[in-house]
């Protein structure tokens, strides 16, 4: 009777279960989430392909640029073959970078591609065949159960109507008891309106029981049915979820280059060539070539003779561009036999050069009149510091010197800090960098600075912080300010 109401039976619970109305929308939509996940793989696939595109191409661009300031510099021998192999390893670990690049988009991001167009497929309507099929298939599974359940709802909803009446007509009938105002007549009729509320009662609980008695024995289809399509679409997951396991091992695969035979060749030739590098064989090469152990003409007693004094006019070498009578050459090495039989020798005027091997740098100007000076000339032209082969014989003169300053060469020397005057430009800088040398500048993201040298060839600029210290930074470090 009344007895088993209760006032909270009527506050609904809301409930996540699968088996709710409607709560298979969850596993609907996962089918939808499926073909976004193909499509946010292909982009991080992408992008991985473009930092190593990028990574390939910085690293030839440095090995291009430092392999051109070694053969510049001063470094010689075996150190320098040494220093040469970390760009040829650069070169070879670009490629590889590149093969990389081209195995995440020409495999990888292609299958991806293929296997997404495959599996979903779009509808003119828009969504996609696969989930209107998933949708239809719980929409029918559910739809039988979920009309039993809507009668349910409502049969208890009448049954708890009615004892709420009848607890009130009873509680109206206990009260008209302890007022004598109320005749016979209006007693009755409170009476007959609480044994009609206990019909009520009695008649909305039959109904709502047989209504529930009803949705539980439709209860095992509803399940069984409901499970079936859940079964599909989980086949369908599955499909997905070892698909993209199966491509991931494979990008794995692409990226681990410790597994690349050529890859380990390389810096086994890399440890190989530095190992070779000698020291003791570097200084004999360079005290051979550019030591002591040179060969020197040594001061020799002459015979006087007419033409090795006579001089040429300047109007006189004008005139004979054909070519230059040399005289008196004493050359070194394996030609000194070829010299001793000849005492007269003509040449060609582009082998002027040879002209240097026989000016004495001590010899008096006086002397030798308007013949030094076109030595002179002739050595300012043709001599560099960062020519390998060192052609020229030492001299005290600062233009024959090998290591001489780059403004008597007219080459620019790459390990140089001297930077030619500039207009200074204020600056801001883009990352922080942190000096590695004590003449290099800190500074920090967003930090101002002046410029007063513009960028050399190694990439770096000469600046002042606001608090006056000078020093050099990347170039790529910071950005004008508009």
């Amino acid at each position: 009777m009344s007895g088993s109401y209760d006032d909270s039976v009527g506050v609904e619970v809301s409930s996540d279960s699968f088996w709710e109305v409607g709560n298979y929308k969850r596993t609907v939509k996962r089918i939808d989430d499926g073909y976004r996940l193909c499509s946010d793989l292909m982009n991080c696939i992408h992008e991985r392909a473009r930092i190593e595109k990028g990574y390939a191409q910085q690293l030839t661009e440095w090995a291009k640029r430092w392999k051109q300031l070694v053969e510049k510099g001063p470094q010689y021998g075996t150190v320098e073959k040494a220093w040469h192999a970390f760009m040829s390893e650069a070169e070879k670990v670009s490629e590889l970078h590149l093969e990389v690049k081209g195995a995440l988009m020409n495999e990888d991001f292609e299958k991806i591609k293929n296997w997404q167009k495959d599996s979903f497929h779009k509808q003119m309507i828009g969504g996609f065949k696969e989930t209107k099929e998933a949708e239809d298939g719980f929409r029918k599974a559910q739809k039988p159960w979920a009309k039993k359940l809507k009668e349910v709802e409502a049969a208890k909803k009448a049954y708890h109507a009615a004892c709420k009446e009848e607890k009130l007509a009873v509680s109206r009938e206990t009260n008209s008891k302890a007022d004598p105002a109320l005749n016979p007549e209006q007693l009755k009729k409170l009476q007959d309106k609480v044994d009609k509320s206990k019909q009520d009662v009695l008649k909305t609980k039959e109904k709502y029981e047989k209504s529930l008695k009803d949705l539980d024995n439709t209860t095992p289809q509803y399940m069984e049915n409901m499970e079936q399509v859940f079964e599909q679409c989980q086949q369908f997951e599955e499909k997905r979820l070892r698909f993209f396991r199966e491509v991931l091992l494979e990008v794995q695969k692409h990226l681990d280059l410790s597994t690349v035979a050529s890859y380990k060749n390389i810096y086994r030739e890399l440890e190989q060539n530095i190992k070779v590098a000698d020291a003791i064989e570097d200084l004999r090469w360079f005290r051979a070539n550019h030591g002591p152990g040179m060969s020197m003409n040594w001061p020799q007693f002459e015979d006087w003779s007419a033409d090795l004094n006579r001089t040429l006019s300047r109007r006189e070498k004008k005139k004979a561009s054909d070519g230059v009578t040399l005289t008196g050459i004493n050359q070194t090495g394996d030609q000194v036999s070829q010299q001793k039989n000849s005492s007269n020798l003509s040449v060609p005027s582009n082998s002027v050069q040879s002209v240097q091997s026989s000016y004495n740098p001590f010899e008096d100007e006086e002397d030798t009149g308007s013949t030094v000076s076109e030595k002179e000339d002739n050595k300012i032209k043709n001599v560099s510091s960062y020519e390998k082969s060192y052609g020229a014989e030492w001299s005290d003169e600062e233009t024959n010197n090998p290591f001489s300053s780059n403004d008597a060469q007219g080459e620019t020397n790459p390990f140089d800090e001297e930077a030619s005057p500039t207009t200074e430009v204020r600056v801001r800088a883009l990352y922080d960098y942190e000096g590695q040398e004590h003449d290099e500048l800190s500074f920090k993201t967003g930090e101002e600075l002046t410029k007063i040298e513009d960028e050399d060839e190694q990439g770096w600029c000469k600046g002042r912080l606001d608090n006056g210290q000078v020093g050099l930074y990347p170039a790529n470090y910071v950005e004008p300010i508009q």
